[in-house]
């Protein structure tokens, strides 16, 4: 069986604003890129909050 997608979970209007802020063009594939960052970064925080034993992932879980 395939794996599922993973759900874009940034703005994709916004993260091009930012791109074409800085007088730069973005590729189609740019928004899932950064949202696979994301995620990333999410499950990671997620494994130190639970590392330490609590139920709130914090900005310095990040």
């Amino acid at each position: 069986m395939a794996k599922k997608p993973k759900e874009i979970v940034v703005v994709g209007s916004k993260v091009k604003e930012v791109i074409k802020e800085a007088g730069l063009r973005s590729d189609g594939e740019l928004v899932g890129a950064v949202s696979e960052k994301v995620h990333a970064m999410l499950q990671d925080a997620i494994k130190r909050c639970t590392s330490n034993g609590r139920s709130t992932v914090r900005p310095h879980d990040l």
